[in-house]
């Protein structure tokens, strides 16, 4: 996030935003923008593209907790979200729905840029973890398939684990392919002509 942090807040009473916006301006310079309307609250979010998502709402259901963490795209930005009070179950809910920080107890302007720097670190920690799970799943299935397309050459011409390995990179090399590429082709091609 380079230059000012763009922040957008979400908050339908008019006073409380100002109040919001007033100690966001005091914890640090923002490109500040208040919705108030929650209708179109997704639509709205994609087209100013924020860093951060800030959620002021006095008294959430599950459902209304649910449905503004989705619409403010929090696989994509950090979203910290006050409540006033909160119900057993709803911070999970929030959780679950994405929202990188749940505060009870309504926002209090000393606390937003603690809260902040918080929900900050704690997306960027899970952005971090979803690349390696996404890394980790693909080599899974690139080794599935090298394994596979293993066991196909072993099949098919007599030959050893070990050396069917070395036909599988020989070939990779030839073409300049990936090893995982040129077993992903074989068998696909495999399943073609059976």
């Amino acid at each position: 996030m380079t230059g000012k942090m763009s922040i957008i807040v979400v908050e339908a009473d008019r006073d409380r935003a100002m109040q919001i916006v007033d100690g966001l301006q005091q914890a640090g310079e923002f490109d500040i923008q208040v919705i108030s309307e929650r209708t179109r609250l997704a639509r709205e979010i994609m087209a100013r593209e924020p860093d951060i998502v800030l959620i002021d709402i006095a008294n959430p259901s599950r459902d209304t907790l649910e449905e503004l963490a989705i619409a403010s795209g929090p696989m994509e930005r950090p979203v910290a979200m006050f409540v006033d009070r909160s119900e057993a179950g709803l911070s999970d809910a929030a959780i679950e729905a994405g929202v990188s920080a749940y505060v009870v107890d309504g926002l209090q302007p000393a606390r937003v840029k603690p809260v902040l720097d918080a929900a900050i670190a704690r997306f960027r920690m899970f952005q971090r973890m979803r690349a390696e799970l996404a890394e980790t799943k693909r080599a899974l299935e690139e080794r599935k398939l090298i394994d596979r397309a293993k066991g196909m050459i072993m099949k098919a011409r007599g030959v050893e684990e070990e050396e069917a390995y070395a036909i599988l990179r020989k070939a990779a090399m030839d073409q300049g392919k990936r090893v995982a590429d040129v077993a992903s082709a074989l068998v696909t091609a495999a399943g073609l002509l059976s």
